[in-house]
């Protein structure tokens, strides 16, 4: 394995991967705070860095099918959450190429 190069996002409002603190998103990138992951609460955002994608698959969700990848962070390989590849449905379409954090699986900082 080589080196692992992370970006560092500038605050004040940083989530951080809980695991090993690498920076992931910024919360001027939420786009939605009215989703649920696997462990609970779930933030959507545009944009995401220091994450690596997972192969895609087809979920059934609660919103209906969609084609993800899990996304994990690429420090200390975690999962985080997923991102949306495609939405069957199409009221669902503004979801492509978004990204949903587990906020169980985040730090906060400079809240």
């Amino acid at each position: 394995m080589g080196l692992v190069y992370l970006q560092y996002l500038p605050g004040p409002k940083i989530f951080k991967c809980r695991s090993c603190k690498a920076h992931s998103a910024s919360n001027d990138q939420i786009y939605s705070k009215q989703f649920q992951g696997r462990y609970g609460t779930a933030y959507l955002f545009n944009k995401v860095v220091n994450v690596s994608l997972g192969p895609e698959e087809d979920r059934e969700l609660i919103t209906g099918r969609h084609t993800v990848n899990d996304i994990y962070c690429s420090c200390c390989q975690q999962i985080l959450g997923w991102r949306y590849e495609k939405a069957t449905v199409l009221s669902e379409k503004y979801k492509e190429g978004k990204y949903i954090l587990e906020i169980a699986r985040m730090l906060k900082e400079g809240w």
